[in-house]
């Protein structure tokens, strides 16, 4: 039996996706992203055990709220990391009648992955960085792998909302969203990108944790800076 594990759940997500989703948050991440708003789910023996099953009864309860364009979103942590577990719910899923979306890093991409791929209708990419150097120095690797599954993505015309972290004094310039533009244009199956501002609200998980928040002196993201920054993005050539 496929057993999986699970941080959280959102039951009426807006903000994952499409539409009103549940959301489940699985447990365990391969990165040390340095703005990680949740360090709670880096280790991958924590959360609690669930079979797929389990899941999709959850999910259940909320389907009538969903409409034509909401559904299931796997989310992390990275849910890569338990991608049999991932399809299994995702499986369950579409025989339900239920949409389903992948929040993801695009950090790994071997045969279970391309599997879970194929019983995936919106892959969420966090595009965290525009650039090698700030990939290495703010995730600890390279953004290779990111691209290599986005270009996978673009050859199986897997519909993609690009999302960035816009991080003021870090990746808040005029250069990262014209090198962004130019992602959007080479994939396009790439048809919705969301700017999402920089928040410190984790700065209590880290306290809680013991752990050193790497941003926690940087500003945080205002309104206007993302408004300056999709304009931008849309008279970007």
């Amino acid at each position: 039996m496929i057993k999986g594990r699970v941080h959280s759940f959102q039951s009426l997500g807006t903000l994952d996706g499409p539409g009103v989703r549940f959301v489940v948050f699985l447990q365990g991440c391969p990165l040390r992203c340095k703005c990680c708003h949740n360090p709670d789910t880096w280790d991958v023996s924590g959360g609690s055990e669930y079979t797929p099953e389990e899941i999709v009864s959850r999910v259940l309860r909320y389907k009538e709220y969903f409409g034509k364009d909401g559904g299931i979103t796997l989310s992390g942590g990275e849910p890569l990391l338990q991608s049999e577990f991932a399809l299994e719910i995702f499986r369950l899923c579409h025989a339900q009648g239920i949409n389903t979306c992948l929040d993801t890093s695009g950090f790994i991409l071997d045969d279970s992955v391309k599997a879970l791929l194929g019983e995936t209708d919106r892959v969420l990419l966090d595009v965290k960085y525009t650039s090698e150097a700030e990939y290495r120095s703010n995730v600890g690797t390279g953004m290779k792998k990111t691209i290599d599954f986005l270009s996978y993505l673009n050859e199986m015309n897997i519909p993609v909302t690009l999302r960035q972290v816009i991080i003021p004094t870090v990746n808040d310039s005029k250069e990262n969203i014209i090198r962004l533009k130019e992602i959007i244009n080479t994939y396009p199956v790439i048809d919705k990108t969301e700017l999402l501002p920089f928040k410190k609200l984790c700065q209590t998980k880290y306290d809680s944790m013991g752990m050193h928040f790497p941003f926690g002196a940087l500003p945080e993201c205002s309104k206007k800076t993302i408004e300056e920054l999709y304009d931008l993005l849309k008279t970007a050539p």
